[in-house]
């Protein structure tokens, strides 16, 4: 089974499967569930009905799931995710469909779990985590403040997606969970096996 991301930046097109694929592996569903390479649009695109639909069709030709997931910037995540989640299941019909916005920034996550980022690709050794990730406009410059080196979307984006503590980020962000949960949804949609989901060890720090 396949689920077809779609996604909004140059970062999020390399960053979006090793994520989806390490949840992949949390869930134990590794014979069961591919990540196809994802669709980029511009957000103008994924926040119009026309353009969404659109996508969402080129999806399934690709895949028996699809994952729509970007940032919320400055709009409320639950709202836009509310419309968008709307169009893309009319569109997609029998397949499985989720839509997950990243409130703020999809860098967000990565503040949550600063402190597993240490001494990688930059990362101050005393760098810690914010403690409200979800609050700052531009996750991204707070992010390169806990760095040594710019911020790179297109190079730090995958590679912290590679390694940020999951668990951290499912505790500290309410998008994150939202990602979780649908991405369980999706499992389940496309008939595969899942275990206990999210993992136990996750949700009991969860906030």
């Amino acid at each position: 089974m396949t689920i077809v991301p779609i996604v909004e930046g140059h970062g999020d097109v390399e960053a979006v499967p090793v994520l989806l694929r390490r949840l992949v592996n949390a869930a134990q569903a590794w014979e069961s569930i591919r990540i196809d390479r994802p669709i980029r649009r511009k957000r103008s695109q994924l926040v119009d009905q026309d353009a969404l639909r659109k996508s969402v069709r080129l999806a399934g030709l690709r895949g028996d799931a699809v994952l729509v997931i970007f940032d919320s910037d400055d709009d409320c995540p639950v709202e836009i995710a509310a419309q968008v989640q709307e169009w893309a299941v009319a569109e997609a019909g029998h397949l499985a469909c989720e839509v997950v916005l990243a409130n703020r920034e999809y860098e967000a996550w990565f503040l949550a779990a600063v402190e597993s980022l240490r001494e990688h690709h930059g990362v101050k050794n005393d760098a810690v985590s914010h403690p409200h990730p979800e609050s700052p406009r531009g996750a991204k410059g707070v992010l390169e403040a806990k760095m040594h080196i710019g911020y790179s979307e297109t190079t730090h984006q995958p590679a912290f997606s590679a390694m940020f503590c999951l668990s951290a980020a499912y505790a500290g962000c309410r998008s994150f969970r939202k990602l979780v949960g649908s991405f369980g949804r999706l499992v389940v949609g496309v008939g595969a096996d899942l275990p206990a989901w999210p993992p136990p060890a996750w949700r009991r720090h969860a906030t």
